[in-house]
Formats: structure tokens, sequence, C-alpha cells
């Protein structure tokens, strides 16, 4: 592959419409053009309409392995890269790509730092049915998103502290944040090489010397089967290689909605719980298995479930948010209205669709239809039993939480179709959480 510094200053006889048609009709684009299409669309030389035109070629015709790395590094190189050199212990992070109830952020990020990382977590806001880690976090009085650079490394060198988690830098892969806007109202968001080098060019501009991906497969996921979640965790491995930086992907269910809750504050209650020892078992054996997986990355031998158990995670907890402006001990948000939804009947609860609990959450406030709209900090669904619970008729299934409640009537009736209770004694087989695990 040839330097990308060496070929940014000679690639001006270029223009955007022999770059399109090259992957228009199949072909492999040259180092050289994707670092010109990338460098001209992010300083405005290439028009929106020619890079959407580009993006759905690629959606049509696919990229190659170095065509995807190439493309990742140009992102990279349209802004500047974080450096965490220095700070004396390793450095990793998480990187999820979204579900329902999937608030493993929060207490992932402190437990690994108290198993002696530095975790530099760049998170993002919720869309849609996916719920956003900063928006939860923000359900904390005080807690701010946004941290200077310095200000990121000042926390992670704090010894007692050492996990930040904010919002990326607008400096970080801007090329990045263009075309996601572009992707996702001209029909060309499904792009295995888009979405990974999307994903992997800011998470290797943040400068973390290793990475954990957790790649959501089932109803709730953005990746919908066990292939095209492998394809996408693959595509990111390598990417993560080919930059240096140590990746591990692990593949987890999505079918069913995480924990007990799908909403902001609501999240961020049920993650200090499991912080104290408690909260829902998957939620706890998927923050525990991540964990695993991230002190190995940066080369600690120590067991995250004894750094759980003996309340470091809790005391880094605490630290991390008054880091950031916030104040631990104040109480949550609650929603002004709430309204409870019961089973219509006996048996045994079989299944409840996480698409289904996701948009639940979505039109009682908690998430939002564009990026930059409000959100409810106490809205959202608590979930009163999971699959293999047996309930009786009028049993609580889920408690609906919002400040607007002329949502009620539709949210309650969507969410009756979401769930299937079967006859009492129906056999209802567990599925494992952790599907499979990728390396280089």
């Amino acid at each position: 592959m040839t330097p990308l510094r060496a070929t940014l200053g000679t690639v001006t006889a270029l223009d955007a419409v022999s770059v399109i048609a090259t992957k228009r009709d199949g072909g492999e684009l040259s180092d050289s053009q994707i670092d010109w299409v990338v460098a001209g669309f992010t300083r405005g030389a290439v028009a929106d309409e020619q890079m959407a035109a580009l993006a759905m070629a690629i959606v049509l015709r696919g990229m190659t392995r170095r065509e995807t790395a190439r493309w990742t590094a140009a992102m990279i190189a349209s802004g500047s890269r974080m450096q965490f050199s220095g700070l004396g212990r390793p450095t990793v992070d998480k990187h999820s790509t979204g579900g329902v109830g999937d608030k493993i952020t929060l207490p992932l990020a402190p437990l690994v730092a108290a198993c002696g990382a530095a975790v530099p977590q760049l998170s993002g806001r919720g869309l849609g049915h996916t719920g956003g880690t900063l928006d939860k976090l923000e359900s904390i009085a005080g807690w701010q998103a946004d941290l200077t650079g310095d200000r990121m490394r000042e926390i992670l060198a704090d010894p007692e502290t050492g996990a930040v988690v904010c919002a990326a830098g607008a400096d970080l892969a801007p090329a990045d944040k263009r075309l996601y806007a572009l992707r996702d109202v001209t029909g060309t968001v499904e792009s295995v090489p888009l979405i990974a080098s999307s994903i992997m060019s800011k998470k290797i501009a943040e400068g973390t010397s290793g990475l954990v991906l957790d790649v959501k497969v089932g109803a709730g996921a953005f990746m919908k089967s066990l292939d095209s979640a492998r394809e996408l965790a693959t595509a990111m491995v390598e990417l993560g290689a080919d930059a240096g930086v140590r990746t591990v992907a692990v593949l987890t269910a999505m079918d069913t909605p995480l924990g007990r809750s799908a909403g902001n504050a609501l999240e961020v209650a049920e993650s200090v719980r499991v912080l104290e020892g408690g909260g829902p078992a998957d939620v706890v054996e998927l923050t525990l298995a991540l964990a695993r997986e991230m002190v190995a990355v940066a080369g600690l031998d120590i067991d995250p479930a004894d750094v759980l158990a003996d309340g470091r995670a809790m005391d880094r907890w605490r630290r991390m948010i008054r880091a950031q402006g916030g104040d631990p001990d104040a109480p949550l948000p609650k929603a002004k209205h709430t309204e409870v939804v019961r089973a219509d009947r006996d048996g045994v609860l079989t299944r409840m669709d996480a698409m289904g609990v996701g948009l639940a959450a979505w039109r009682l406030g908690a998430g939002r239809a564009r990026q930059g709209d409000p959100v409810q900090a106490g809205a959202g669904v608590e979930i009163h039993a999971k699959p293999g619970d047996p309930v009786t008729k009028n049993t609580p299934l889920f408690t609906l939480h919002t400040d607007t409640p002329h949502t009620f009537p539709t949210v309650t009736n969507s969410l009756t179709t979401a769930v299937t209770i079967a006859p009492p004694q129906t056999p209802t087989p567990t599925p494992p959480l952790i599907l499979e695990r990728l390396t280089p």
C-alpha cells in the first residue's frame, strides 16, 4: 500500500466522476483515488451528490480489504489523531454496534479501569430504537459529555479514575461524520465496508492500543443474521490489525433486550445496581465477558469478577462521574406518568422482541428520530418478565415511563405484539448470550 501522505499532494488531477465510474463498473479504487475523494469531500470540493453516488456504488459493488483499509486511513487523515502514550498503563476501549437495553459501557468502563487499564471510551447518542450511552449518562445531574483532549488525558492519567466516557471531538475523523449523515438520507447505510470504516476510523483515531468489539446479532440489532454480523466483525478486526490496534470481536445475541430496562435514567439505575453487586444476570454476564476480553487485550492478569465483587469498580464509577461534573449521589430523573402493561393470560413468556421494546422506549421519549432531537431522561420501559418466566393473567409485564402520556395507547398495543405467552409448562430454552469470538 502506498503511504498516505505521499499521495495527498499528487492526486489533484483526479475527478469525482472518474472515481464514481471506476466503482460503478466494478473496478477497484486505487490509493490515490480514495485519498483524493475523501479529502475532497471533507473540504467541499467533492459535492454531496457525487459522494452519495460513490457510496451507492460501494453498496452495490463492495470494496476489497485493501480498499477498506485505505478508505479508513483516509477518514482518519481527514482530522486529528489522539495520543495516550505516557499514561503508565495500557489503553483499551470497547465498541458496541448498538442494541436495546445495552447499558454495558456504564459498568464496564469503571470496572476495566479498576483492573488497571486506561479506558478512553468515545460514545454516541441514540437514534431510533437504539439507545445512546451519552444520553443515558446525561440523565445524571451535572454530567458533561464534552471534554477537551487535555481534560480527557488528565482523567485517564489519574490513578484513582482512569476512565472517561465522552463525545468524540469535531476534529476526529470529520470526513466520517459528513459521510455518515449523507448515507443516512441516501439509502446507503447497508454496506459492510462503509460501516466498518466508519466505526474503526474513529476508534483508531482515538489512539487506544487495544479494542474489543461487541457486535450485536438479532431482531434488535442492526445485523439480523449471524452471517452478516460475522462479516462486519471480520472486517473490523482486520482493520484494527492493519492499523496496529489489538482487536477482538465478540458476537452477542440481541433478540431479547439486555437487562430489565430500556431508557436513559432507568438504565443508569440498573447499571449502578450491577456495580453494587446486583443487577440482571445477563447484564452482569456480558459486562464480565467483555471486561475479561479487555483486560486480556491490555495484557493484564486479573479477574474482573473479583474487582466487581469487592467494590473497586463502584469506587471508579463515582470518581469517573465526578470527574465529568456529575453528582453520583443525585436522584435520577423520573417520568411524570407511568402505566403498566399486564399479561392477558396464564402461561410462560417464550418471546420478547427487542426491536418492539426499543421502539416502545423511543415512542415514549427515550430516543430520537433525528440527530439533535431532545430526549426525556426519565422515559423508557421497565421489563418485569423475560423469556422463560411463568406469568399469570394480569401479571405486570412492563411499566411504561414518559412525560407524554398520549403515547401510552400506541405503545401498549405495540408491546402486546412484541411478546408471546405460550401455555404453562411450555419448554423455553435459553439461548446463549455470547455467540462467537473473532480474532485477527
